[in-house]
């Protein structure tokens, strides 16, 4: 009977929560509606009140992710920096910095998603909006560091932004496979290492 009755306020984000949670922890095939409605300790009523599948969940799951670490982004300190270039130095150090626990604590919950179910259009384009999205955020900042380094334009802040990402996914897999923050931290530091002879002026890389 209360498993028909409308849901508490709070059950949709509780369900977005486990489903956070247990995705980047199992995956998402390995992940059932019944285990979702015992981690958010709500009824299968409440999950069908809310959403239609667990297709529906993950799509609604994956744009919760880009609005809350978004928000993370959006007011970290590293806009602080007066340098484009130091701007996204300082990027890189925060990604680095959010390297703690587990590896489901660390990896992306749209990552995972889009290698397990990138067949379903609606998982696809969600998670695709999250991590191009977050690319985006990007590059002003690599534009303004690639025009102050005299890079030629064949060289794209687009595409330079979307290599950033690329580095970071690859380099998650690598860390769900290893069980380790390693590869990622590797990865990061071959990225900086790459950008840094980009970022720096051809005047100055030819000096003495």
């Amino acid at each position: 009977m209360t498993s028909t009755l409308p849901s508490p306020p709070d059950a949709r984000s509780a369900l977005l929560g486990a489903a956070t949670r247990l995705i980047r922890e199992r995956g998402y095939a390995a992940t059932s509606v019944n285990d979702l409605c015992r981690e958010a300790g709500v009824s299968k009523g409440a999950f069908f009140h809310h959403f239609a599948s667990k297709d529906e969940l993950a799509v609604e799951a994956a744009k919760n992710w880009s609005a809350v670490t978004g928000a993370l982004f959006r007011e970290a300190d590293y806009h602080l920096h007066e340098r484009a270039a130091d701007r996204v130095f300082a990027y890189l150090d925060l990604r680095e910095d959010l390297l703690a626990g587990a590896v489901s604590e660390f990896t992306c919950l749209a990552g995972t998603l889009v290698q397990e179910a990138h067949g379903e259009d609606a998982i696809r384009a969600a998670c695709a909006e999250s991590i191009l999205g977050h690319a985006a955020t990007l590059e002003s900042d690599i534009a303004q560091a690639l025009a102050d380094a005299g890079v030629p334009h064949s060289v794209t802040a687009q595409s330079l932004a979307r290599h950033t990402q690329a580095v970071l996914q690859g380099a998650f897999i690598l860390a769900k496979a290893e069980g380790d923050a390693a590869p990622v931290r590797e990865g990061i530091g071959h990225l900086r290492q790459y950008l840094t002879t980009l970022f720096t002026p051809s005047a100055e890389r030819s000096a003495p």
